[in-house]
């Protein structure tokens, strides 16, 4: 019944009610002059809503149920906060409903068509892998999915700038550090995020800093730190070098290494490999680590991409981890994995600089970028594009991931505008 309320509401806060004059059980006539403000909290359902009822003008708050009986079964009639409540909308009256002083609340029967709420189980009670509402997409008007899909950009987006802004706080402000535990995090391209994120905050810059003339000793305390010097292969004398570095430096900073760092490297191309991201960002930290100054400095998506090309020196020039040499020059970073650093680390870092100084440019710069970036190709984009939405850059398929994670996936297809139009499209009688 849970998702037959939501639907109710959905009909109330939208006006999707029956064309034609609605009445109380009691015979009163009800117009609604506004429906209230939808209250995601405890209490009534709606809040401040105009009502007329017969030839009175009532201004409180609205409870909607599928049975009026649920008023008891939820306990309102023991709780305060549902005395204003000025209008009980049901779908099935059966009993009348009191405030606790014993005034008898108006109640209206709002019943939902069949093949309206038939159209809404078709949207949340699809499986996981189904885009219900494919055969809708083509005939919605491209300016009604153009908006659409820059406010789920602009949604995603603001997400990110929410972490950006929870790790300043964390680290008061440092902005190189936030940028180096951002792009850590990115480095893991998903499977690995979690663990690279823990492994950037165990392993601060400040200590790094101390050492950033020595590349050998940047990899030492990443590599220690992440668990990958443990088993190695003693014949390797670069390894052996990493491990006597570390062991002297976890010393001297008292270093503490996190447990269970838990490595995907399974199915992995070897140039995707965890060790060639660590060694990555130890390249990035040698002779001083001032990425965040330059991302700042980027004014488009071909300066920003420059920040992540410099070739890998030394042992890493050609092993592809520690002990497993190439026989060929492999390139550090694909252009694919630096369109997905530029997506999620740099536009949100630009982004999320920009806001905090009020900076309007620097933040339609961050924008402008996805827009120059191609769209991403994965299962969550084909699926869009295979139901009629085109997809040309960055900033649509971040969309595209955006409605499908949140919305999609999540069944809330209530608030998704092409789930509302597909509803909308015939009223409920």
């Amino acid at each position: 019944m849970k998702s037959m309320e939501k639907l109710m509401q959905y009909v109330w806060q939208h006006r999707l009610w029956p064309s034609g004059e609605m009445a109380t059980v009691d015979g009163r006539t009800v117009h609604v002059i506004d429906p209230g403000k939808l209250n995601t909290d405890a209490g009534p359902d709606f809040f401040n809503a105009k009502v007329r009822i017969g030839d009175e003008m009532w201004v409180g708050n609205v409870e909607i149920h599928y049975k009026a009986s649920d008023w008891l079964r939820h306990h309102h009639d023991q709780d305060d906060a549902y005395d204003s409540v000025i209008l009980h909308v049901v779908d099935k009256d059966d009993m009348p409903i009191r405030r606790r002083n014993g005034d008898i609340i108006p109640q209206l029967r709002m019943p939902c068509s069949p093949d309206f709420h038939q159209r809404y189980m078709h949207l949340v009670g699809s499986s996981h892998h189904e885009l219900p509402c494919r055969d809708v997409i083509t005939q919605i008007p491209d300016v009604h999915i153009s908006t659409w899909i820059t406010a789920l950009a602009v949604e995603r987006l603001y997400r990110k700038v929410d972490g950006i802004n929870a790790l300043l706080e964390r680290y008061c402000g440092d902005w190189e550090e936030v940028c180096y535990i951002t792009v850590a995090r990115c480095l893991g391209f998903g499977v690995n995020s979690d663990v690279f994120e823990r492994l950037a905050q165990s392993m601060p810059l400040r200590f790094m800093g101390k050492h950033s003339d020595s590349l050998l000793s940047i990899e030492a305390l990443l590599f220690g730190q992440s668990g990958m010097l443990d088993n190695l292969d003693s014949a390797d004398e670069y390894a052996r070098s990493l491990r006597r570095e570390y062991d002297f430096l976890a010393n001297k900073f008292s270093l503490r290494r996190p447990d269970g760092m838990m490595w995907k490297m399974a199915r992995m191309r070897p140039a995707n490999s965890p060790h060639r991201r660590i060694a990555f960002l130890a390249s990035l930290i040698h002779g001083g680590f001032g990425l965040m100054s330059q991302i700042l400095s980027a004014q488009d998506e071909a300066q920003a991409r420059l920040l992540f090309q410099s070739p890998m020196t030394g042992y890493w020039a050609n092993h592809y981890s520690i002990g497993v040499p190439s026989s060929r020059v492999m390139e550090v970073l694909s252009q694919l994995s630096i369109n997905i650093l530029i997506i999620n680390a740099v536009v949100p870092l630009v982004y999320a600089y920009g806001a905090k100084r009020g900076d309007e440019a620097m933040c339609e710069r961050a924008m402008q970028m996805l827009q120059q970036l191609p769209a991403e190709r994965n299962s969550v984009v084909d699926m869009f594009v295979n139901a009629g939405i085109k997809c040309r850059d960055a900033l649509t398929s971040q969309a595209m991931v955006q409605l499908r994670r949140e919305y999609c996936e999540a069944h809330k297809c209530l608030y998704c505008r092409i789930g509302h139009r597909m509803l909308a499209a015939k009223n409920v009688k």
